[in-house]
């Protein structure tokens, strides 16, 4: 006799069975013990009696199921995988080999193929870890910065934008500022003010916002932006990362910032702008104190700024070359500018020039560096939506148009035709007079003539 696989659930019911047999248990305290009827139990009893303990093993087991597809169908459709539909997902490659091969099977088997043939990796497989990035070894090397869009002052003022400046070694938070929205102009004032307090860093880390990466450069647009043309003069680098996990620095400072400077914002009453960057100092002294690190070395790599503050201006500007034409003229900002006739401009006709705008949105033309009087003919005042996108003042844009439509007079009300030719209502129905009217008006009308008699 071979040997008889049996389960634990069987070897239960042999001994269950077994005490009911000798008398040792009751029919129905065997069928309650066994979980089935009264019925059942005496099934089982009668095949135990006439089989024995092999006969309560359960007929299918260790045969194969009656579904089970062949070894070599499973080897063909594997094949097919492999040659055509490699990187295809397990219920496109299902739908493939039905519709193109006639090879019919559920998505999830075709999966569990996929998957032992080592051509598809379940979730559990393809999901991947970031790998944190070390911290720089000195203050002032790396110095990660963004701008974070939030309701700062929560519904006392309108959303607007906080500038952060963090240092990457010490956690520290180097500068803040509100405001209204991302500009190059807003960060050129908040690198300003940085270098000022600190010098200049080894390099900036920022996202790939269009103030710091040209998002398709051309013949028309390199790749450096103004901001990026800035650090270059001040001979400070600019890296970019491709991801926001890769400065998790500042991100992580944002998320702390919209919790806590808000609320404390809220109880210290500060509803605006100007407000809130009087306040931004005491709040960073006690951030720091609270959530900076002491670096791994103590070297500051901040270089002196070596730059004379009357030179801010023309570092921190926008910048862009314009073509004069014969008539010296050329065009700038939706302007027509008209250089003055003199020694120097005479010989610019055909050739470029560079147009300086200012942060107080003066604007100076410069040849080899030196400043050229000019005129500003019929300057263009609308607005139109290529100019919105092209200087990037959107909300800046759409707030003052706002603005504008709030202060518009009321529009007129539209009078009728009847009411501008003198129609007045009287009261009465439109239509014919009904005979009771008639007859009312006519002793209206007699009793009028008797009193005039009288």
């Amino acid at each position: 006799m071979g040997w008889v696989m049996m389960s634990e659930r069987d070897f239960h019911r042999i001994e269950v069975l077994a005490q009911v047999d000798d008398g040792r248990l009751s029919v129905q305290n065997g069928a309650n013990l066994l979980d089935v009827t009264r019925r059942q139990m005496f099934r089982l009893l009668k095949t135990y009696r006439t089989e024995g303990g092999a006969g309560i093993r359960h007929k299918a087991r260790g045969k194969a199921p009656n579904n089970q597809i062949h070894d070599a169908k499973r080897d063909y459709a594997v094949a097919l995988v492999k040659e055509k539909y490699e990187d295809f997902g397990p219920t496109l490659a299902a739908e493939m080999l039905a519709e193109h091969h006639g090879f019919k099977v559920s998505r999830e088997t075709l999966r569990n193929w996929m998957q032992d043939a080592g051509l598809w990796l379940s979730r559990k497989q393809r999901r991947t870890f970031h790998q944190p990035r070390s911290r720089r070894e000195c203050f002032g090397e790396l110095i990660q910065i963004d701008g974070s869009d939030h309701r700062w002052f929560e519904d006392r003022a309108d959303p607007c934008t906080l500038l952060v400046f963090i240092d990457d070694a010490t956690s520290m938070l180097m500068e803040l500022r509100f405001v209204p929205s991302e500009s190059t102009f807003s960060y050129f004032e908040a690198l300003e003010s940085y270098l000022l307090k600190y010098g200049r860093p080894v390099a900036f880390y920022s996202d790939k916002h269009t103030v710091f990466r040209v998002a398709k450069p051309n013949q028309h647009m390199t790749g450096m932006t103004q901001f990026g043309r800035a650090l270059a003069e001040l001979n400070i680098e600019i890296l970019c990362a491709n991801s926001s996990q890769a400065k998790g620095r500042v991100e992580r400072a944002n998320r702390t910032l919209q919790d806590r400077l808000v609320k404390e914002l809220r109880l210290a009453g500060v509803s605006s702008i100007e407000d809130g960057n009087v306040f931004l100092p005491g709040f960073i002294e006690r951030y720091n104190a609270k959530f900076a690190k002491a670096p791994a070395r103590s070297d500051n790599l901040h270089r002196a700024l070596n730059i004379e503050p009357d030179r801010f201006n023309e570092v921190f500007c926008l910048r862009d070359k314009r073509h004069v034409t014969k008539d010296l003229m050329l065009k700038y900002d939706r302007k027509r500018i008209k250089l003055a006739v003199n020694d120097l401009t005479r010989s610019l006709a055909g050739t470029y020039v560079d147009v300086y705008e200012l942060a107080d949105g003066r604007i100076q033309v410069r040849a080899k560096g030196v400043a050229l009087p000019y005129t500003i003919m019929n300057p263009e005042r609308r607005i139109t939506h290529a100019a919105i996108t092209e200087n990037k003042h959107l909300s800046a844009v759409l707030a003052h148009i706002k603005e504008e439509q709030d202060k518009a007079a009321p529009k007129p009300k539209v009078k009728p035709v009847s009411a501008k030719n003198g129609y007045v209502k009287n009261g009465r129905s439109p239509g014919r007079p009904s005979k009771l009217e008639l007859h009312y008006a006519a002793k209206r009308a007699a009793a009028a003539q008797t009193g005039s008699e009288s």
